[in-house]
């Protein structure tokens, strides 16, 4: 709100309860339904999405690879409410291409995004999630270790 004192305009000053709300609340944020979705970044900012089902699968999205690889500036966001099981291939992947990551944790919200790769500006990319029917690439599959009771198993049998 606005005052006029004989032609000069002055802004409000924040308040103490400004300063109370934003300490409890934290800043204020446009979209923060569609920041919560998507992992704490605006739609707009989106290079590539994957669901959590997608990021579960074995392998990695050749989608997601080309992409790492076409936009080394951009950030890996991986929801931090999957297991690490899941989301280690794509550390590794961004790793391999020099891109930074970060886990997403926000235990008030659920979202069904796995995974995203944004940069910090708008880009305005039409489509950012990837089709189910996507070919993988097996090239950076995390190696799974025998357990102990398969490896007598097949030793007797």
């Amino acid at each position: 709100m606005n005052r006029r004192f004989g032609g000069a305009v002055f802004l409000n000053r924040p308040t103490i309860d400004d300063y109370l709300e934003n300490g409890m609340y934290g800043q204020k944020q446009t979209k923060p339904d569609e920041r919560r979705k998507f992992l704490g970044t605006l739609r707009e900012r989106i290079v590539i999405a994957l669901t959590q089902s997608q990021v579960r699968e074995k392998g990695v999205y050749k989608e997601v690879q080309e992409s790492l690889k076409k936009h080394p500036n951009a950030k890996l966001l991986l929801n931090g409410n999957m297991s690490y099981t899941f989301l280690s291939k794509y550390i590794k992947l961004a790793d391999t291409f020099h891109v930074s990551f970060s886990m997403v944790t926000n235990k008030d919200t659920e979202t069904e995004v796995g995974l995203v790769l944004a940069y910090d500006h708008a880009i305005d990319q039409e489509e950012i999630y990837v089709k189910k029917k996507s070919e993988k690439t097996s090239e950076f599959k995390p190696k799974q270790k025998k357990s102990l009771f398969s490896s007598i198993k097949n030793k007797l049998f």
